[in-house]
């Protein structure tokens, strides 16, 4: 049985919409930048009953609003393992990010291996380069813009609705979250692999009219199975209501083949 701090440490930092204690495995969800929990958080209505959702919930947002943001990605992978390794001992997992959660994803998978021996079914990567890629250590630095410059940086990648950026009230509380994060991974460092370290499918998904990601980079990681879907859309691609469908129907079959397999 476990302790009450673990479950009270897990409420904080998870959140999950509709519990399935009978699920034959579990999707963990990781936010974008400046992203909630709960755009993942409501998967766990629409995938099949097989699979449990859980959404990575940050410090500095909803029931967490008057936390300290994370100032570095270990401290986002700490504290998220903590909470989760119970429970990934339990039954298979497979875990899903995009963009900043890309990052997030790869990270508290590189040290579940490292530190725990555990392993996914499948990864789901979505919306980023591989960390120690050319194209993505190029990469402008964003973080340190004025909130001018930064708000034309996020009208040209798309997905954020005019209306919110056009609300001076609502970007005083989405800007720092989202500021902080894209701190947090532009500070984070990773050396390509020398050899995979996990042996499980990796799927990466991305916007077709985004900018270009190295994604062929993300394939140093795994020995396992390495697919890439490209889709419809900009960086916020799946937000579109066709493909999240797509990636829901994608997700759900990779995961309970997974899960055969597992067995």
């Amino acid at each position: 049985m476990e302790l009450p701090a673990t479950n009270s440490r897990m409420e904080k930092v998870i959140s999950c919409f509709r519990k399935r204690p009978d699920a034959v495995a579990r999707l963990i969800c990781f936010p974008w930048a400046g992203g909630g929990s709960i755009h993942y958080a409501r998967w766990g209505n629409v995938l099949h009953s097989s699979i449990e959702v859980l959404s990575v919930r940050l410090p500095g947002r909803e029931s967490r609003s008057r936390e300290p943001f994370h100032q570095s990605l270990q401290q986002v992978v700490d504290e998220v393992v903590a909470a989760l390794v119970p429970l990934l001992k339990e039954k298979p997992f497979a875990l899903f990010g995009h963009s900043f959660g890309a990052f997030t994803s790869f990270a508290v998978a590189e040290a579940l291996k490292r530190v725990h021996n555990l392993e996914p079914v499948h990864i789901f990567l979505s919306g980023a380069s591989a960390p120690y890629s050319e194209t993505r250590i190029k990469a402008p630095k964003r973080s340190n813009l004025s909130d001018e410059d930064f708000l034309q940086w996020m009208i040209s990648i798309g997905g954020t609705p005019p209306e919110l950026l056009a609300n001076p009230e609502v970007l005083k509380l989405f800007l720092p979250a989202l500021k902080a994060d894209l701190h947090v991974v532009e500070n984070y460092r990773y050396n390509k692999p020398e050899h995979p370290f996990l042996s499980c499918p990796l799927t990466c998904f991305d916007g077709k009219d985004d900018i270009p990601h190295d994604l062929q980079a993300w394939k140093s990681i795994t020995s396992g199975d390495f697919t890439i879907r490209m889709l419809d859309g900009s960086h916020f691609y799946l937000k579109d209501s066709g493909n999240e469908k797509i990636i829901l129907d994608y997700v759900t079959k990779q995961v309970e083949t997974s899960e055969m397999d597992y067995l």
